[in-house]
């Protein structure tokens, strides 16, 4: 849990849309505030231009930002639905390319072709079998010296004690476990986690070089990893270097004062 078939069905069927995704960036104050507060500084050395490929773009969150920095930009997922919003929204960009997928897939994309690979808030709700067949995809998709930065569930690593929380009848767990262990999967991969995703690396002939497990709106649990990848003999290869970062939705928070503190709307 969620399957394939359940993230198609959410985001083909049974999610609105209404803010095209925005939503989901209203800790940080909105998705320009997220992007250029928390998500670009991660990654801005790694862009170097070329051929982009994100995956799972939803309705171009952040696609909105990846177009502007490469000379091509290839997304991909699963819903034919979000991949409709995404031409819409981006109609004029004739540099993006556009395919669905049945989840798994990228066979679309040709081998040596790609300079990053990116995904961010999606793929967290990918089980792990998912990202192993992502991964070994990616080490003949990626060129040379490509790198890739995916955003993915670390809730596995909390399963012994999430499953001893299930055995807890319903009625009684608020009195028996401190609510942060109650409410922290937000519909996470509960089969994955930042080891499994650095070992899929490892399988597929690429080099994890650094994770940073972070919580997410909850105060102890790190419960998601960004996961920075390369292929081994690249420039970029060395040892896998893991960050615990606890502070990450303090950051959210600091990033939303500074966006209200310094708009046009500031009070």
């Amino acid at each position: 849990m969620p399957t394939i078939e359940e993230n198609q069905q959410s985001w083909d069927k049974s999610y609105a849309w209404e803010q095209q995704g925005d939503e989901w960036s209203s800790s940080w104050g909105g998705a320009d505030a997220q992007w250029f507060g928390s998500i670009l500084p991660r990654i801005q050395a790694l862009m170097s231009g070329g051929t982009m490929l994100e995956i799972a773009p939803g309705f171009g969150r952040w696609t909105n930002y990846l177009k502007d920095t490469c000379d091509r930009l290839i997304v991909v997922d699963l819903s034919e639905k979000c991949i409709k919003a995404c031409q819409e929204r981006f109609s004029t960009d004739s540099h993006i390319e556009y395919h669905v997928n049945d989840g798994k897939s990228l066979a679309m994309i040709p081998d040596n072709s790609i300079d990053f690979v990116f995904s961010f808030d999606s793929l967290v709700h990918a089980e792990a079998d998912v990202l192993a067949t992502y991964l070994a995809q990616l080490a003949t998709k990626l060129k040379p010296n490509g790198v890739g930065f995916i955003h993915h569930s670390n809730l596995g690593q909390y399963q012994p004690i999430l499953s001893l929380i299930e055995q807890i009848p319903s009625e009684m767990r608020a009195e028996i476990v401190n609510k942060i262990l109650l409410e922290p999967t937000r519909w996470r991969a509960g089969s994955m986690t930042a080891k499994l995703f650095a070992d899929y690396c490892d399988r597929s002939d690429l080099q994890c070089i650094c994770q940073e497990l972070v919580n997410w709106e909850n105060e102890g649990l790190l419960i998601d990893s960004f996961s920075l990848f390369t292929p081994k003999n690249s420039i970029w290869a060395r040892e896998n270097n893991i960050v615990e970062n606890l502070g990450f939705m303090n950051e959210a928070a600091a990033t939303k004062q500074r966006s209200h503190l310094y708009s046009i709307n500031s009070k």
